[in-house]
Parts: C-alpha cells; sequence; structure tokens
C-alpha cells in the first residue's frame, strides 16, 4: 500500500506522518466507531497498546471499516509488565490473537524498564526476524537509553515515541534520533487541548484560517515528527487530520519553538512493573 503523506522509517517501511491515538478509548462501540470514523476521513494509521486494553475494538474497527488489512499501519505496545524475552513473546501473540491480524507495522517497547529493556528489544528483533512486525522501535527513551540499547542490539529502533508539544521541543533527542535515522513520533501533541490557550499559537492559527490544535499538529510535521493525536469524536478526528494544505512558515515555526518550557505534562510510568 502506498500511503499519503508519509515518513520513511530507516528499514525502508512507510509510515504515514499522523495516525488515531486511542488512549482511554473504551475497548466497545467507543474505540470501533473511532477507528472507523477516522479510516472513513482517510486516516491510515492507527495507534494503540496492550495497556490501553483496546486492542480488541481496534481489530474489530478495522474489521468493520471494509479496508484491506494491508492498507491500514498498525502500532501497538508491550506494557512493563509484560517486559523481558520469553514474557515479550507471549504478549506479541496476545495482541495479534486481540487485534485480529497475523501482524503488525510496527511493535514498540512503551517505557524503558530499565532492568528489562534490552532483553525486551531482543524478543522484538527476533519477531521483527519472523516478519510478524514491519518494524520495531521504543516510547519514551531518551539519548542516553537509547545509546544503551544500541550497543546492545543488531536493529537500531525505527521510531522512538515520545511527549513532545511546544512546552516540550525535545531538541536533543530531535538531532540525536535524526543523526541516527531514528523516526520520532509525538504523544501528547495538542497538550490535551491546552494548545488552544497559548495566545501565540491562536495568532498563527488566525493567520492560516486554522485552529490552534491544527497549527501544533502542522508544526511537529514539518519539523519531521509524526503525530498520533487521541480523539473519540469526529468532528475533531476529522480537523485533526486537515493539515496538509497549508505551511507554516520559518518566522512562525521559530515562534512556536520559543514557547518551550522544558515542561513535560505526562508522568513518568517507567517504575511501573
Amino acid at each position: 500500500m502506498n500511503f499519503p503523506n508519509v515518513f520513511e522509517l530507516n528499514n525502508g517501511i512507510k509510515m504515514p506522518k499522523i495516525g488515531l491515538g486511542v488512549l482511554f478509548a473504551k475497548n466497545d462501540v467507543q474505540v470501533e466507531n473511532a477507528v472507523q470514523s477516522a479510516l472513513s476521513i482517510g486516516y491510515r494509521k492507527i495507534d494503540t497498546a496492550s495497556a490501553y486494553n483496546n486492542e480488541e475494538g481496534v481489530g474489530k474497527g478495522l474489521e468493520l471499516s471494509g479496508l484491506p488489512r494491508e492498507d491500514v499501519f498498525i502500532t501497538t505496545k508491550v506494557w512493563n509488565t509484560e517486559q523481558g524475552y520469553d514474557n515479550t513473546l507471549k504478549s506479541f501473540d496476545e495482541s495479534l490473537k486481540r487485534l485480529n491480524t497475523d501482524y503488525v507495522d510496527l511493535y514498540l517497547i512503551h517505557w524503558p524498564v530499565q532492568t528489562k529493556y534490552k532483553e525486551t528489544y531482543k524478543a522484538m528483533e527476533t519477531i521483527y526476524a519472523s516478519g510478524r512486525a514491519k518494524a520495531i522501535g521504543v516510547c519514551n527513551f531518551n539519548t542516553r537509553q537509547l545509546e544503551d540499547l544500541m550497543e546492545h542490539t543488531d536493529v537500531i529502533p525505527a521510531l522512538n515515541q515520545v511527549e513532545m508539544h511546544p512546552y516540550l521541543i525535545q531538541n536533543e533527542l530531535l538531532h540525536f534520533c535524526r543523526i541516527h535515522g531514528i523516526q520520532l513520533e509525538a504523544w501528547r501533541p495538542i497538550m490535551m487541548g491546552e494548545v488552544a490557550n497559548i495566545p501565540k499559537i491562536s495568532e498563527i492559527g488566525q493567520a492560516h484560517n486554522k485552529s490552534e490544535v491544527q497549527i501544533a499538529l502542522r508544526w511537529l510535521i514539518q519539523r519531521g515528527v509524526a503525530v498520533i493525536p487521541k480523539s473519540v469524536t469526529p468532528k475533531r478526528i476529522r480537523e485533526n487530520f486537515e493539515i496538509f494544505d497549508f505551511q507554516l512558515g520559518y518566522d512562525e515555526i521559530a515562534a512556536i519553538e520559543n514557547l518551550n518550557q522544558n515542561k513535560s505534562l505526562g508522568e513518568d510510568l517507567s517504575h511501573i512493573f
């Protein structure tokens, strides 16, 4: 499948620049309808996780959409309590069963559990070699953890999914990942809607006749960062997707980056296992 608006991962796999995040979406008609709505609008990437407890609903939503499996890029993740070599292999099999698919496009370590992430990634390399994950990567790894991981593995992570938004621009990590060919993807890209309360982003939005949310998402994509905004509301799902018909200028991008506060809005869950 030739997805529109893609980033190419370091193994040649093409991944849509925007996807639907389903954190907190209920594992029933709520997530099923959100997935169907997104796919009908034109999304071709869905981001879920074992810990979200909604993989079954994601799989059902994909089935109900009528789209061929190969036309949708599916990401899921191994949770902290499921890490370790054997546990990861088992968890992956269970994720496939819940998603009702025989492969995923991207499989990620959800958090870097310090004592386990290297053996977890070894299991993911085994999964990758089998073809049941088209690409593998990590979430929430800093540069030190990435360096440590890459010293002990054969496959460079294809992607690192981290918190990134106008108050947390992560320039050092972005630079490191660019050098090593690791795609960055932003979770909480719209700050749970808080970008709507930032005057500078409102000003830029007015200049383009776009919402603050659309400006924040467009800024990330122009930085070369993929985005997975979460919503279960069809109107917002559509609005989040309408970011490919305009371009931010250099001064506008610089103005957004000047908002940086190195401020995380999310909790570090790497210690929960």
